[in-house]
């Protein structure tokens, strides 16, 4: 909707905020345009807390999310990484990746403002790539609600 929008309106995102709804939905739509079966569900909480409306033309709004969603991206990329080592190390759960990303989010520690965008997206890239299975139990996946499943 956000580029066929920005071939003939005039104005910006938050002219259309009725019709976007959220940033973190435009954000994600254009993750979904890059990769139809990421998991969106997944980050559309996180990005609720550090996305915003993009200042500018909707031309620019569109270049500008294209950017967001390729930190998702990454990011998925990186959690997608930790669910394989975690289902190498014997954990088996519907609930892996959504683990991953919550034991990878800073944000539920921090008090205050949350950091920007990039920073918020890049520190959980890093953790999600360095996440040791190892240091992973089963008790910790049934703990945050995702037990195991039974072999």
């Amino acid at each position: 909707m956000m580029v066929d929008l920005a071939g003939w309106a005039a104005g910006g995102e938050m002219d259309f905020e009725l019709e976007l709804e959220e940033p973190a939905l435009v954000t994600i739509g254009f993750a979904y345009e890059a990769r139809p079966r990421i998991s969106g569900g997944a980050y559309v909480p996180v990005l609720k807390k550090v996305d915003a409306w993009v200042n500018g033309t909707l031309a620019e709004a569109v270049e500008e999310r294209r950017r967001r969603a390729g930190l998702v991206l990454e990011l998925d990329d990186a959690v997608e990484g930790a669910v394989e080592r975690l289902k190498e190390a014997g954990l088996t759960s519907p609930y892996l990746r959504a683990f991953v990303v919550a034991r990878v989010n800073p944000l539920r520690f921090m008090k205050g403002e949350p950091p920007s965008l990039e920073d918020l997206l890049g520190t959980m890239t890093k953790r999600a790539a360095g996440l040791d299975a190892g240091k992973i139990s089963t008790s910790d996946l049934a703990r945050s609600g995702g037990a195991a499943d039974e072999e």
